[in-house]
């Protein structure tokens, strides 16, 4: 079947940035479900303040989940900052990542948190194995979002979609845990990651300009890329002498 608009997806789409106007611009949207951020990315918009930017955010979005993510390096650390972000506003998930810096699985912090009823959202996974060790870790009584990068993976010259399919048969073992496509490439990894069963896609904003390009035309397209490069020519003055 050919999707040819956004209410045809099954799929959660969270909005995936650090700027406070287009977090808001994003959430107003009824077919954004969720919102997520990193430091990079409020590194990049110019954050200065991580508690404080969080807070306006989460003055602003108050419907929808929105995940912040812990910078701390060990396990006790991640813990600590977990529940302290955790205890923001009712809608916050907490990022954790799977490993830290050294390579040593969080299992610890993903466990704490998880058993103490945080919403965990356990971030740059890129194996099974690592999927495996977040459900063994996770509260069977607590949602949570497992978002493994599909992005990534593809980086690398892999199928993900293979690899991501495996990640939701192990998750059966923990319903309310959601699998999450992360940084997606292009729109058909939207398309993908639907039509696989993955629960949750988080996009770019660029990325969601391109959501009314499902189902078009491709004779349409075709025409508005000739018609493209011929007005580029003229705006820049070529010419050819015959």
């Amino acid at each position: 079947m050919t999707l040819t608009s956004v209410d045809d997806l099954r799929i959660k789409i969270f909005a995936d940035g650090a700027d406070l106007e287009g977090m808001k611009a994003m959430a107003a949207k009824p077919w954004i479900q969720g919102l997520t951020t990193n430091p990079t990315l409020m590194r990049k918009a110019g954050v200065t303040d991580y508690a404080a930017f969080a807070r306006r955010v989460l003055d602003a979005i108050t419907d929808k989940p929105i995940s912040f993510e812990v910078f701390a390096d060990d396990a006790d650390a991640m813990t600590a900052q977990g529940r302290v972000i955790g205890a923001w506003a009712p809608n916050v998930n907490v990022k954790i990542p799977v490993t830290n810096t050294a390579g040593t699985f969080m299992g610890a912090p993903i466990a704490a948190l998880s058993k103490a009823g945080v919403v965990v959202n356990v971030t740059a996974i890129m194996t099974p194995a690592q999927v495996q060790a977040v459900a063994d870790a996770l509260d069977p009584a607590t949602p949570a979002i497992v978002s493994v990068f599909a992005g990534r993976i593809a980086d690398t010259g892999r199928d993900p979609i293979p690899l991501m399919t495996e990640c939701r048969e192990i998750l059966k073992s923990r319903p309310k845990a959601e699998l999450l496509w992360a940084s997606p490439r292009e729109l058909l990894n939207i398309v993908q990651a639907d039509a696989m069963g993955c629960h949750i896609i988080t996009v770019t904003n660029d990325l969601l300009a391109k959501l009314g390009g499902l189902g078009k035309d491709l004779d349409q397209f075709s025409l508005e890329t000739v018609r493209m490069f011929e007005g580029d020519a003229k705006a820049a003055g070529y010419t050819i002498a015959t």
